[in-house]
């Protein structure tokens, strides 16, 4: 099983080779607020279990098995945000929770999410998220119209 604290290096790193072709330990250190011996650590560890291609003193680049990895956590990390979002999150506030939450959900929950966000976004303005928000800001629960047999 794939720690919270693999994934969060591997998405870092994922990130900083997106950017920049290749991540050095200043790179990862910096935006992970951890010392270099930390990240050093790390990196052994991940180029141990097939992670990242590591040279000591050099950059590390993603295996094939990291890349998959940072792919799948990217997509869980957009559709937690996406949903947060819908909810009426601030988006800055939406990216930071989704990164926690992304290393504690299943992949059938972040599935089932990112399903409900896609079909959310293909509707125009929905109705229940308007009462959603009414009810949110209210704290008094909509009632529901009345049905023509009723």
């Amino acid at each position: 099983m794939v720690t919270r604290r693999v994934e969060e290096y591997v998405e870092t790193i994922y990130e900083v080779v997106e950017k920049k072709g290749y991540a050095r330990v200043k790179d990862v250190s910096q935006l992970l607020g951890v010392g270099a011996s930390t990240v050093s650590e790390m990196f052994r560890k991940l180029s141990e279990e097939g992670y990242v291609n590591y040279e000591k003193y050099g950059g590390v680049t993603l295996t094939e098995k990291g890349k998959k990895l940072a792919i799948e956590l990217s997509k869980k990390h957009k559709a937690l945000r996406e949903f947060l979002i819908i909810l009426g999150i601030d988006e800055e506030i939406a990216d930071r929770e989704a990164c926690i939450i992304e290393h504690a959900v299943s992949r059938e929950v972040t599935d089932r999410i990112a399903k409900f966000v896609k079909f959310m976004k293909t509707r125009k303005d929905p109705l229940c998220l308007k009462k959603f928000k009414e009810y949110y800001e209210t704290g008094k629960l909509p009632e529901c119209p009345k049905r023509k047999s009723e």
